[in-house]
């Protein structure tokens, strides 16, 4: 119990900087007349024990008929043998699932349909008592629960110590999955796409920056491009005077304090633009000299280092000088008349050309850009801002726009065309993206010439100026791209288990299990034959994020790039059965990633392991410090009154979309800008959504939902 004091006292404390508000219209809806069957109580059992062989109904699953307890036709074929020996049929559960059964003494009954989250969950809505556990989004799962169909799980947290302990560890997950906030209810267990862990970084072509700023001498190539026709980027960073940076050791001992000299050095934009039309050999050389003089030779002739090396201390400045010289040397780096800089995931896609918002908010130092709910994130004193609302919001964007007005982002990005990040690596063309290692290092085995020195991997988060409420301004490195609760989880069907106090206990152990420390291994890394093990019998481990963690087998890593393509998530889900839900360890997808891709995750690791990158806080330590690194509840319990309110302005959302089809005014702005230079243009945006378009009360709305939850705890 030591935790919860700690917890309690920074809930009373953050409750007293909000206030709270006690009006009765802003309480959440009650729960509505149960139907028939749901009117029963639950006992509340002395302990977690049921009978052996106990069956659980399970409609559980991640998304399709692939990925949920048992093989499937089309996954099973005519058997498939996996790493663990054992041979598979359809039909048959999947490693994990046969594990809980082992562990668990329990027996599972797969009820799943292969439904989408919302799409299973309104499948069983009228056979509540025909299943045990659920699957479904956080949003229909709390609905479901207030309706009275899933059983509150605040009621048997003291009978589990394992999401108990999770909970109190995590303060901020505790507050995102609560559903009812005059009793403190919430219905389903969280799922996690990782933990504390961070989910995007700048991903670059390593060997194309290697080609244009290591060796000795001056750069000379036969043929390259011509910069400074128009220069519209103008400096971001100092044009004079020292910073200091922390930087991760070369080595990735520990960690120094390198200094960026603009006094000796000047600021590089500035230099380029004050020479007015450069070739790409005169640009690439003033980079490299400025390197030189800035960094006091601490690079040496391995300048790429400043960019892709463990102790890179890159910035967006030198982003933007390093996109001019890749921009006027295409001859040097894939043998054409053309590259193109910035590139999203699939260029032609709403969902992720808002990828290049968040990378603005990363390069210019901009909360609520990568917000884990809209655009929110907290003040120093835990009050809610909005960054749609935020004038330097726009001015960030605007940069980026004056970036894409020099052809450094893609044009396929500028003009909504579909091209694909795979795209544009078989085809040589791009040179940087913002996405996941998992998702894009795949590449590397796939669309790159590896015997040709062609890699692509993350690299270093940039520094920038960020403020984060204390005195002055920070040069630090901090990312909001963090891992949180995601907007999906497992409930229990209240009708299902009514009358079967075995099936109560069996499921509320189940769910419990999986929060322990054996339990997070299984749902990640599936049975212990995907692990490898020491001569004694306990677990190889590595360290990952400062942490050691297990690591798996030869046979296992093998495996997935045959079955799956090197997918971690396509052979965890269709194969192990693991990552269906719970919490999915980050440190089970790096060792899934090619050689390359572990080489750029491995420095972010270890950077992160250091305390070398900041981030949103999930735990109490920081944040009864400084609210400004709270990270924002995924999820807020809106009450029906204020749904209503909110739905008057609905344009908010919609012009600020995320979804694939929809359109985003941020990424817009990329493309077209805010306005002439000078007319207070970022200002009038951030009235316009503020006053006009609904902004205003939206805040509100959301300020109120946050105080209630610290109210129901404080």
């Amino acid at each position: 119990m030591k935790k919860n004091v700690p917890f309690v006292a920074l809930l009373l404390a953050v409750s007293l900087l909000c206030g709270c508000n006690d009006a009765a219209d802003s309480a959440p809806p009650q729960p509505s007349a149960a139907p028939s069957g749901h009117t029963q109580k639950l006992t509340i059992p002395t302990e977690l024990a049921y009978a052996k062989g106990t069956v659980l109904r399970m409609a559980t699953g991640c998304g399709s008929a692939q990925a949920g307890l048992r093989f499937d036709a089309e996954t099973a074929g005519n058997g498939v043998t996996l790493a663990d020996g054992v041979t598979y049929r359809a039909g048959d559960l999947k490693p994990t699932w046969a594990e809980v059964e082992k562990r668990l003494g329990v027996a599972i009954e797969d009820k799943y349909q292969g439904g989408n989250a919302d799409e299973e969950l309104a499948f069983w809505a009228e056979r509540m008592d025909e299943i045990d556990l659920v699957s479904g989004s956080a949003e229909s799962l709390t609905k479901a629960g207030e309706a009275g169909q899933l059983v509150d799980l605040s009621k048997y947290l003291d009978l589990m110590p394992n999401l108990r302990a999770f909970l109190e560890e995590y303060p901020v997950v505790r507050l995102s999955v609560t559903g009812n906030t005059d009793i403190g209810a919430f219905y389903y267990a969280p799922y996690f796409d990782g933990v504390n862990d961070i989910v995007r970084t700048p991903l670059m072509r390593v060997d194309w920056v290697e080609k244009l700023l290591d060796g000795k001498g001056a750069f000379s190539v036969p043929a390259s491009g011509v910069l400074g026709e128009t220069y519209y980027y103008q400096p971001y960073m100092p044009t004079s005077g020292t910073i200091l940076v922390d930087v991760v050791k070369p080595d990735g001992t520990g960690r120094e304090i390198i200094a960026k000299n603009y006094d000796a050095a000047g600021n590089i934009i500035q230099k380029m633009n004050a020479a007015g039309e450069l070739s790409g050999v005169s640009a690439v050389n003033m980079l490299r000299d400025y390197i030189d003089k800035a960094y006091g030779g601490y690079y040496g002739t391995k300048r790429s280092d400043l960019f892709v090396g463990q102790n890179a201390a890159w910035d967006a400045d030198e982003l933007v000088a390093l996109l001019r010289c890749v921009a006027a040397n295409p001859q040097t780096l894939n043998g054409t008349d053309s590259v193109q800089g910035v590139f999203t995931r699939e260029d032609g896609n709403n969902r992720y050309r808002a990828d290049l918002v968040r990378l603005a908010g990363l390069l210019f130092g901009v909360r609520g850009l990568e917000s884990r709910q809209d655009y929110l994130y907290f003040d120093i004193v835990g009050r809610l801002h909005d960054a749609r609302q935020e004038a330097d919001a726009y001015r960030a964007l605007d940069r980026m726009h004056d970036m894409a007005r020099e052809g450094l982002i893609s044009e396929s990005f500028l003009s909504g065309a579909e091209m694909s990040s795979e795209q544009m690596l078989e085809r040589d063309l791009g040179f940087m993206s913002y996405d996941s290692s998992a998702s894009q290092t795949a590449c590397n085995r796939t669309k790159l010439q590896a015997d040709e020195g062609e890699r692509y991997m993350a690299v270093m988060l940039p520094v920038a100026c960020w403020q984060d409420g204390t005195l002055g301004s920070k040069y630090m490195r901090f990312t909001e791209s963090w891992r949180s609760v995601a907007t999906a989880g497992w409930g229990i069907s209240r009708e299902g288990v009514a009358n079967d106090p075995d099936r109560l206990c069996a499921a509320l152990r189940l769910i419990d299990y999986a929060f322990s420390d054996a339990g997070m291994i299984l749902m990640s890394y599936g049975p212990d034959a995907f692990i490898r093990t020491n001569e004694d019998g306990s677990y190889a481990t590595f360290s990952f994020n400062g942490e050691q963690t297990p690591e798996i087998t030869e046979a296992a890593y093998a495996e997935l790039w045959e079955k799956a393509g090197g997918s971690c998530s396509d052979y965890a889900r269709r194969y192990l059965g693991s990552t269906l839900g719970f919490v999915k360890s980050q440190a089970f997808a790096y060792q899934c990633l090619d050689e390359t891709g572990k080489v750029g995750a491995g420095y972010i690791s270890t950077a992160i392991g250091l305390g070398t990158i900041s981030h949103p806080e999930l735990r109490t330590a920081r944040v009864s410090r400084n609210q400004w690194y709270t990270s924002a509840p995924t999820l807020l319990p809106i009450t029906r009154r204020e749904m209503d309110l909110l739905s008057i302005h609905a344009e908010l959302e919609e012009a600020f979309s995320q979804r694939e089809n929809g359109r985003n005014l941020f990424v817009d702005m990329i493309v077209n800008g805010s306005g002439a230079p000078g007319t207070n243009a970022a200002e009038r945006f951030a009235a316009e959504v503020r006053d006009s378009m609904g902004g205003s009360l939206y805040l509100q709305v959301m300020q109120s939902a946050w105080e209630r939850l610290l109210a129901c705890y404080s």
